[in-house]
C-alpha cells in the first residue's frame, strides 16, 4: 500500500508535467482542474504549487494565479553562472570517491551522447547530459552542496532543451569537454583543475547562448531598421 501523501502525488503529477514539457512556461495552474483530475481537494494541490514555487518552478501572480515560471534571460544567465559554481565544486569533491565503475558508466553514457549527434534529438541529448554529470558529482560528500546542485539542475530542466536546441554545434564540443573532465578524474588531477574544467564545461554552453541571443538580436534590429528604409520592400537584385 502506497504511503505517498496526497500533497506529495499532487506535487509528483504537476512535477513530471513540468520535466517534461507538457505544461510549458507560462501554463496556467488551475487548481480545481488538477484536484478534479487527481480526485482529491484544492489543499493538497496548493501544497503542492508552493513547494513548487520555493524550487523556482511555478511563480503566483495576483489576478493570474498560479502558472508554469516564465523564463527570463536573466533567470538563464543567473541558473547557469551559479550552477557552473556549485556543480564545479561538487563535481571535485566528489571525484576522490569516484571508482573505477563510475568512470565506465560516465564514458558509456557520453558515448550515447556522441551517437545521438548524428541525428540530433535536443531533448534525449539534455537527459544524457544530466545522468552524465550525476555520475560525476553525485558522491560529493557535502550534503548542502548536492541539494544547490540539485535545485540548478531542477530549474535548468525547463530551460536545457532549448539550450542544445538554439546552438546544437555546442552539443560536439560538449562531448569532447566530458572526456576531458573523466580523464582528469581518472589520473587523479588536482581539485582545483577538477573543478575549473568543471566550471568551463558550464560555461560555455552559457557563452554560446548568449552569443547566439546577441547575434539574433542584432539581426533583428537590422531587419527592423532595413525595413524602415525607403524601398525596403522591392526585391534585392542579384
Amino acid at each position: 500500500m502506497s504511503t505517498e501523501s496526497k500533497s506529495q502525488r499532487a506535487y509528483r503529477f504537476l512535477r513530471e508535467r513540468i520535466d517534461d514539457g507538457r505544461y510549458v512556461p507560462g501554463f496556467r495552474l488551475v487548481l480545481g482542474q488538477i484536484a478534479a483530475e487527481l480526485d482529491v481537494s484544492v489543499v493538497p494541490v496548493r501544497e503542492a504549487i508552493r513547494r513548487l514555487e520555493a524550487e523556482g518552478l511555478v511563480t503566483f501572480e495576483r489576478n493570474v494565479g498560479a502558472q508554469v515560471a516564465l523564463i527570463k534571460e536573466t533567470e538563464y544567465l543567473h541558473t547557469m553562472q551559479t550552477l557552473a559554481l556549485v556543480e564545479g565544486a561538487a563535481t571535485s569533491m566528489s571525484a576522490p570517491h569516484l571508482t573505477a565503475d563510475h568512470l565506465r558508466r560516465a564514458r558509456e553514457l557520453n558515448e550515447r551522447m556522441r551517437r545521438t549527434l548524428d541525428d540530433f534529438d535536443p531533448h534525449r541529448f539534455t537527459e544524457l547530459n544530466l545522468q552524465f554529470h550525476a555520475v560525476l558529482f553525485e558522491e560529493c560528500p557535502n550534503p548542502h552542496l548536492l541539494d544547490l546542485v540539485h535545485r540548478g539542475w531542477n530549474r535548468m530542466k525547463v530551460l536545457r532543451d532549448s539550450s542544445f536546441g538554439f546552438v546544437p554545434g555546442r552539443a560536439q564540443q560538449s562531448v569532447e569537454e566530458h572526456e576531458h573532465i573523466v580523464a582528469l578524474i581518472e589520473a587523479g588531477a588536482d581539485p582545483l583543475e577538477i573543478e575549473l574544467a568543471a566550471r568551463r564545461h558550464r560555461t560555455a554552453t552559457l557563452d554560446a547562448v548568449l552569443a547566439y541571443q546577441s547575434d539574433h538580436r542584432a539581426a533583428g534590429e537590422t531587419d527592423a531598421a532595413a525595413s524602415a528604409e525607403p524601398g525596403a520592400g522591392a526585391p534585392a537584385v542579384a
